[in-house]
């Protein structure tokens, strides 16, 4: 057939071609349920790291992989599909859970957590790299980076998720985690590695999902936060510090819940200029699955800062960016 070579490099480019997602409000993805939602800027482009949901009925969380999604006007977004499943760490056995990545040494270095099997039980943080940031992501160590084993004075089996990893002005990364209590440790160079002690800083009403970042003189532990004593769903919280050792001051919630969303968890980025928090909530319908606990979706919110440094509070709407931010 003449036309031959002309179809199949057609073909190849609608295989290879990534698929255009939900463009403008709130939820930001709206074909598949993401939760825990992590963005890394890269140049002109901002790429955003999600679980993907696939809870059926009644099922709390299915979570096998993650997903990764890319924006470079923080409206039109483009799926880049699966970057990584949960059996790609031989050691784990299930849950992909909470993951952010990170740009360093010309790698991209992704950090997640997932269960692992019966030689280290309880959840624990895996390390994968790339040569770029839509993947083939791969294990970078071969082993867990973090095992409930190395937080001992922890009170459960599930202490040891949701990584945050930041790298600081002097090129030290850090790497912070938990849940009901909050860790940091140091990373060695090689990424791959705990450099010294792991050090607890859990801040008021702490539950999971921290993120750090550092805007100015001023770094940031941002979280999403629950008061057991008059609450029931997770809001989002934050502390402040003059270095990332601390020491930390609490600065109240910055989020109310994620509607019909027990759980939130946030991810803070600046992108052209502008600041933006990603969260995630329940209202997604899609087919006859509803959004539920395990059936969640992304959104994203303007963040804005108040002269002293501290965050103002973010009301969380369907318009999303596609509104003004608040004056």
């Amino acid at each position: 057939m003449k036309n031959w070579p002309r179809l199949s490099a057609v073909l190849l480019a609608l295989t290879v071609s990534p698929a255009l997602a939900q463009t403008g409000s709130n939820p930001i993805i709206r074909d598949t349920f993401t939760a825990d939602p992590a963005p890394l800027v890269v140049g002109d482009r901002l790429y955003l790291y999600v679980g993907h949901d696939e809870a059926q009925r009644d099922e709390m969380f299915n979570m096998k992989e993650w997903l990764v999604y890319s924006t470079t006007d923080m409206k039109n977004w483009t799926g880049h599909g699966p970057i990584m499943k949960v059996a790609d760490f031989k050691w784990a056995k299930k849950d992909a859970w909470a993951s952010q990545t990170i740009e360093r040494h010309g790698k991209f270095w992704f950090y997640a957590a997932v269960e692992h099997d019966n030689t280290h039980p309880g959840k624990a943080i895996a390390v994968a790299v790339s040569d770029n940031p839509t993947g083939p992501f791969v294990d970078a160590k071969g082993s867990a980076l973090i095992t409930n084993q190395m937080t001992p004075k922890g009170t459960h089996s599930w202490e040891d998720i949701d990584p945050t990893v930041f790298t600081d002005d002097d090129g030290t990364t850090w790497i912070a985690w938990g849940n009901r209590q909050c860790y940091i440790a140091k990373l060695k160079p090689n990424m791959i590695e705990i450099d010294g002690p792991i050090t607890e800083i859990t801040p008021p009403h702490f539950e999971e999902g921290p993120w750090l970042h550092k805007r100015g003189d001023l770094y940031y532990l941002t979280y999403a936060s629950l008061d057991r004593a008059t609450h029931r769903d997770e809001k989002v919280s934050y502390s402040t510090a003059p270095s990332i050792q601390g020491p930390w001051t609490y600065r109240g919630e910055l989020t109310g819940s994620g509607k019909y969303s027990f759980t939130i968890h946030p991810g803070i980025a600046q992108f052209k200029g502008n600041w933006y928090l990603f969260l995630h909530n329940a209202t997604l319908t899609i087919g006859d699955l509803n959004g539920a606990l395990g059936r969640r979706a992304v959104t994203v919110e303007h963040l804005q800062y108040n002269p002293d440094g501290t965050m103002k509070p973010v009301i969380q709407t369907e318009a999303g960016i596609t509104a003004p931010p608040p004056r």
